[in-house]
């Protein structure tokens, strides 16, 4: 079952005049301002007036141009009236034309331009020609466009996939912007002189210029504390929001607007499950594993893996395997180890690929390639992403997408699943907030307030939002609130705005089963003991027996996070050093100087109780925001 989080606005009918069945809706694209360009996944922007003004053409063009890497291979603008939007776009269903963006149906009088993939296509565009609609494309994207003219808003409801896209009504000038319940696709919004804008990404807005730029207080504190998650809507900028999952946001045309959460599993037994056995429980996850892996196989275009070597990934390779899909490509990352801590996992990601005898790539990242890199890597992060192995996933996904534009990834499954080491703790937790805040947050409050300036020292925010996170209705137990928390809201900024975020930073498309909602939804039902057992994962694990080797199921649960940036020595800490010490650093002024020198000093000293450097943590801010020329 799912508990919408609050009833929210009724599905709202478009303006259009509905055909009748007899007589077929939508069936022509009609004339729209497309200029397709032949040039290297989606983004998506636009703008919206609220005042007699018309939109600013130049500034979505170079939101548009500042996308190119998410869709290289065409791109598009479309402006009437009020309204503009822009889009990029990598082609991974219909290969043609006529699934360009922005699509237009003057019929319907509807326009929309998407991000993303949405997997049950096939089976809703069967639905919609029943109720008469009559398309003149073959891919996803129109799809959407005849889903809200039969259901209004509530079109997100019958959506299975990964989006964020923005949907206009011709007639009365009203926007519909909406992502998907796990967030894996980014929407970020920015308002100011009697316009709202949108975008795929942070950088795409600042392009566009017109934004405030002052840190936000609340975001700050996130990061520095939370494990540098920064949970929707806030930014580390003031003037950018962005979406959060889940939601949909009705804009009138006179600026009205309303916000509403249209899923959120309910984490605990259900009644009518009680008395499934541990079989019954390990088939299930199984046999919603097994969909969700079918479904991402929905493309034009051959789809790889992304195979650490772990449990996860290496459970998609099998699963992909038993579907018969043979030659398939996987694709590896490791780096240099230093001193006993190793930097990669080769060995297990090669047993598999053997096993499976699949195209197997391995990518080695040493430091002579490593730190060169990082200032491109910056400037693809929309948000600091503190996280180590981010410039891995960077470097991978520039080689993977010279074999493939669409590859799945085991992220997620951690933490629907329950991988990590805090969550058995938490099965008889008495104060479940101090408990999990003692292993997730990489600073306390006292320790924030010593390492900023007094302009930024601020209340307790992170500690606030778990603390009404957890008081939220439809989690019962202390784990079963923290495993909401994390898949709900650590995961959705942290790990996937990681993988999306570098993956299309070289036009790839990473898909996620383990993110599928309805598994999601699953596991979040299944009993948290039959999770957290034997360290961990330990239904998934049972599930796993069932398709690959044994060896990777019991193999210690591997770690490797990029050892330069945690024990930063050398020319890495000379490089830190110098982030810190520019002109920019020094005149914005958001950390104390004893704070600094303190780390520097010892910076292997001071890590993470996840295993991360302060140091580092603190450069990478410094060092994205004078990537991205914020002052």
């Amino acid at each position: 079952m799912v508990m919408p989080e609050d009833a929210g606005y009724p599905p709202h009918p478009p303006s259009i005049t509905p055909g009748r069945p007899e007589s077929p809706r939508g069936n022509g694209p009609g004339r729209y301002a497309i200029a397709p360009r032949d040039n290297d996944m989606c983004g998506i922007c636009g703008e919206i007036r609220f005042d007699d003004d018309t939109p600013d053409t130049a500034a979505i063009q170079r939101m548009v141009d500042q996308m190119t890497p998410r869709g290289p291979d065409a791109s598009g603008l479309f402006q009437m009236n009020r309204l503009a939007a822009g889009h990029r776009r990598l082609k991974i269903i219909d290969l043609s034309e006529h699934a360009q963006q922005p699509m237009i149906d003057n019929e319907l009088g509807l326009g929309l331009v998407f991000n993303g993939a949405i997997y049950n296509y096939p089976e809703l565009r069967q639905e919609l020609s029943r109720r008469g609609y009559r398309f003149f494309s073959h891919g996803d994207t129109e799809v959407i466009l005849k889903a809200y003219a039969e259901w209004g808003a509530d079109c997100v409801q019958h959506l299975s996939g990964m989006f964020a896209f923005a949907l206009w009504e011709r007639d009365s000038g009203r926007l519909l912007l909406a992502r998907d319940r796990l967030g894996i696709k980014p929407l970020y919004y920015a308002e100011s002189g009697g316009a709202l804008r949108f975008a795929s990404t942070l950088p795409a807005l600042l392009a566009a210029g017109d934004v405030d730029s002052t840190i936000d207080p609340v975001a700050l504190h996130h990061y520095m504390s939370f494990h540098a998650v920064v949970p929707a809507p806030h930014t580390l900028l003031q003037g950018v929001r962005k979406l959060p999952p889940a939601t949909t946001l009705l804009i009138e045309a006179d600026g009205r607007r309303q916000e509403r959460r249209y899923w959120a599993p309910v984490y605990g037994v259900r009644d009518d499950e009680r008395d499934l056995s541990e079989d019954d429980w390990r088939d299930r996850v199984l046999d919603g594993l097994r969909t969700a892996v079918k479904r991402r196989l929905i493309a034009d275009v051959p789809v790889g893996v992304l195979l650490s070597g772990g449990l996860d990934s290496s459970l998609i390779v099998g699963l992909l395997a038993e579907q018969g899909q043979s030659g398939l490509n996987t694709f590896s990352v490791g780096f240099e180890s230093v001193g006993d801590e190793q930097g990669d996992e080769f060995r297990y990601s090669d047993f598999i690929a053997r096993h499976y005898a699949t195209e197997h790539h391995k990518l080695f990242v040493d430091s002579a390639t490593l730190l060169p890199n990082l200032q491109a890597c910056v400037a693809a992060m929309s948000e600091p992403m503190v996280s180590h192995d981010v410039i891995g996933f960077y470097l991978l996904s520039q080689q993977v997408a010279r074999h493939v534009k669409v590859v799945q990834s085991g992220q997620g499954a951690d933490e629907v699943f329950a991988g990590y080491h805090w969550y058995p703790p938490l099965l008889q937790s008495e104060d479940p907030l101090a408990d999990y805040a003692r292993v997730f947050f990489d600073r306390d409050h006292a320790e924030f307030a010593r390492a900023v300036t007094p302009a930024w020292a601020s209340e307790d925010f992170s500690r606030q939002f778990v603390r009404d996170h957890f008081a939220q209705p439809g989690a019962t137990r202390a784990i079963d609130k923290a495993l909401r928390l994390d898949s709900n809201i650590m995961l959705v900024d942290d790990p996937v705005k990681r993988v999306d975020n570098m993956t299309m930073a070289w036009g790839l498309e990473a898909r996620v089963p383990f993110l599928d909602h309805e598994l999601v939804e699953l596991a979040a039902r299944v009993p948290a003991e039959l999770k957290v057992r034997e360290d961990g994962k330990y239904i998934l694990k049972q599930a796993a027996r069932q398709v690959i080797p044994a060896e990777v199921i019991d193999r210690p649960k591997g770690y490797f996070p990029v050892p330069a940036l945690k024990y930063l020595q050398g020319e890495y800490l000379d490089f830190v050093r110098d982030i810190l010490d520019r002109p920019a650093a020094r005149q914005r002024g958001l950390f104390r100087a004893e704070y600094i020198d303190e780390l520097l000093q010892a910076p292997d000293q001071h890590i993470t109780p996840l295993r991360g450097s302060k140091l580092w943590q603190i450069a990478l801010l410094e060092f994205w925001l004078q990537t991205h020329h914020i002052h």
